[in-house]
Order: C-alpha cells, then sequence, then structure tokens
C-alpha cells in the first residue's frame, strides 16, 4: 500500500507560481512511476505530468509544457510540481498517483493504482 498526501494549493494570480507537494509513505517507490492530474469543475481528471521514481524521466501533457516542472526528493518520499506562469485554465483539484506502469497515467481513463485526497489551486484573472 502506498499512501499519498498533497499540499501547497491555494488562490494565486494569472502569471503567479505555486509549488504542490505529495508525500508518499507506505513502501519503497523503487520501480513507481509517480505523476500529477487536475479535474476543473465540470471536467474529467487529467493528466499532467510524471516521473519515474528511481531514473528521474519525465513526460508532460502538452499544456503544461515550459511551464510546469515535475522532481522528486527520494529521500523524503516527496514528489514535487513548481507551476509557473499559471493561467486561468490551471484552476482546479490537483491529484497525485503512483503505480507500476507510465501508461497507468497517461492512457485515459487513467488507472493508477494510488492517488492522493487533492489540493485546490484556484488561478485568478
Amino acid at each position: 500500500q502506498v499512501q499519498l498526501v498533497e499540499s501547497g494549493g491555494g488562490l494565486v494570480q494569472a502569471g503567479g507560481s505555486l509549488r504542490l507537494s505529495c508525500a508518499a509513505s507506505g513502501r519503497t517507490l523503487s520501480g513507481y512511476v509517480m505523476g500529477w492530474f487536475r479535474q476543473a469543475p465540470g471536467k474529467e481528471r487529467e493528466f499532467v505530468a510524471a516521473i519515474r521514481w528511481s531514473g528521474g524521466s519525465t513526460v508532460y501533457a502538452d499544456p503544461v509544457k515550459g511551464r510546469f516542472t515535475i522532481s522528486r526528493a527520494k529521500a523524503e518520499n516527496t514528489m514535487y510540481l513548481q507551476m509557473n506562469r499559471l493561467k486561468p485554465d490551471d484552476t482546479g483539484v490537483y491529484y497525485c498517483a503512483a503505480d507500476p506502469l507510465i501508461p497507468s497515467m497517461t492512457r485515459r481513463p487513467a488507472t493508477p493504482n494510488y492517488w492522493g485526497q487533492g489540493t485546490q489551486v484556484t488561478v485568478s484573472s
């Protein structure tokens, strides 16, 4: 079992920045993929970014490329999402997730084994 807890959400003006954190516990993350998703009101949950815990390779959704950066601190069992140049369209509940396979993150609907409870991000215009 993996427990995931997100933090760092809040209200920010367009053009601003936020950093989200996802603290993981329960088992080793070696061999796992960690990811971020978001869900806007009335819309489906969508993939944002993912990172391989061991090797650190990353993948991003097109809307966030060049603005968001996913990273992890292995010693702290924590994943981050640095969000810069935020837009109102980035508003939503942001969830972290964990699964052994990248396709579980990128397929629609996504089917990772573990989800966090979510943290709200609101970007005002």
